[in-house]
């Protein structure tokens, strides 16, 4: 690894010389299927040649256009073309580089709009790693641990996660929300609390989607104590869930929502998109950055979503997602280590359990090891590492598919010999 710190670990052993589509291949020429997408962002696939082309006209044009000092054609383009793709009322969008800086642009703004001070994040949601974005962040104690004391202001609560807690979906709703309901009476007042922020589908705490009845009922208390609703869709959004915005499975309008990793297929961009009316409520010069809405990055955004329109991906999300579930479903009913499979579209997480339901992370790491043998990249979550997570490009097709749950099957045989 050379001088790269040691404190960033691969989770494969790859180095990567080039990349086609759903492929990557190895500076010795070997070929992986990528089932990561660089964790969701290569939502077109790596190197399509349209997000490639519009990148390098915008190089020979102007690199860097800093945005809060002069304004650039792809940024403005990009903004009418995501405000077409929001949620009703929500019409101005304001840009970072990461997910985490564009979440604490949200977390700024939810303050400065209501002038209250508390956020309500659910347990499992993965947020971040700078200072705001961590302290939201309850998926696990990897972006926390000797990094105290957390911002304050921060009340964790239920996220209806059935399979963990052995319930019903309905018990662990009814649970959640009246757990919630709980704090709102004894640890942050709703004249106090500005904001609930979520991710509609969990990420790295283990695919789990929230359900109809969770999310409505969030929406219903936001709008009875004038609190926002904001959906982090910084993994699950960009038709990763077989719909454009993960929300949308749960008929909620949000606030504010926070878009990253597959806006630009690769380049550094990220957003937070309000009403006007909402975002003329935060306070002068609070929003910008150095690097924010690079032109480049603008470019490739702009070329994504003419691919994502022209190839109908959320359509195919939805279609080889139903694919994928079918054959990892036939592959749980005869491997007892497969606990539970849950996810939306492309975004699908399979648990690895031994027979008292005990997380095997130690079982995952040897399935995704013997999967990149098997010339497949799979990556791991959960809090013990125990899920594996399938996440190949929305351009993903029925072929690779096929192909990609043959090699992990192979795999299974490799590591149950």
């Amino acid at each position: 690894m050379h001088h790269l710190s040691p404190l960033l670990k691969q989770a494969s052993q790859v180095c990567v010389d080039h990349g086609e589509g759903s492929w990557l291949v190895d500076t010795d020429g070997r070929r992986y299927l990528d089932f990561t997408s660089g964790i969701g962002v290569t939502s077109t696939g790596h190197c399509h040649p349209t997000v490639v082309a519009a990148a390098q006209a915008q190089v020979g044009r102007v690199i860097h256009a800093q945005y809060t000092t002069v304004a650039h054609r792809p940024m403005l383009e990009l903004t009418d073309a995501l405000a077409e793709r929001m949620p009703e009322g929500i019409d101005s969008v304001a840009f970072s580089n990461s997910g985490s800086e564009s979440v604490e642009a949200a977390l700024r703004l939810a303050r400065q709009a209501t002038r209250r001070a508390n956020i309500i994040v659910f347990d499992g949601g993965f947020h971040g790693r700078t200072m705001a974005a961590a302290s939201l962040t309850t998926s696990g104690t990897k972006v926390r641990t000797g990094f105290h004391p957390m911002m304050a202001g921060v009340e964790v609560s239920p996220f209806p996660h059935a399979y963990r807690y052995g319930w019903t979906e309905e018990e662990a709703t009814a649970f959640a929300l009246r757990e919630l309901d709980h704090i709102l009476k004894t640890r942050t007042a709703p004249s106090d609390t500005a904001a609930m922020l979520i991710e509609p589908v969990q990420g790295e705490f283990g695919y789990y989607p929230a359900n109809k009845a969770f999310m409505q009922g969030l929406a219903e208390r936001c709008r009875q104590h004038g609190i926002l609703l904001i959906c982090d869709e910084i993994q699950a959004g960009y038709g990763r869930t077989g719909r454009f915005w993960s929300h949308s499975h749960f008929d909620v309008t949000p606030d504010i929502v926070i878009t990253a990793k597959g806006l630009a297929s690769g380049f550094p961009l990220s957003a937070i998109a309000a009403s006007e009316a909402l975002m003329s409520k935060g306070l002068a010069g609070s929003q910008g950055g150095t690097y924010g809405a690079n032109a480049v990055a603008c470019a490739a955004a702009l070329a994504t979503l003419e691919v994502i329109d022209s190839e109908q991906l959320v359509d195919n999300a939805a279609r080889q997602g139903e694919r994928l579930a079918e054959h990892l479903q036939g592959l749980q009913a005869r491997l007892p280590m497969i606990d539970t499979l849950r996810g939306k579209g492309l975004m699908l997480g399979m648990e690895i359990a031994d027979d008292f339901r005990t997380p095997r992370g130690d079982l995952a790491a040897r399935l995704t090891s013997a999967a990149e043998e098997q010339g497949l990249l799979l990556l791991r979550c959960g809090t013990e590492g125990q899920i594996v997570r399938w996440l190949p490009p929305l351009t993903v097709s029925s072929a690779e598919v096929d192909e990609a749950v043959a090699r992990f099957t192979r795999a299974v045989e490799q590591v149950a010999a």
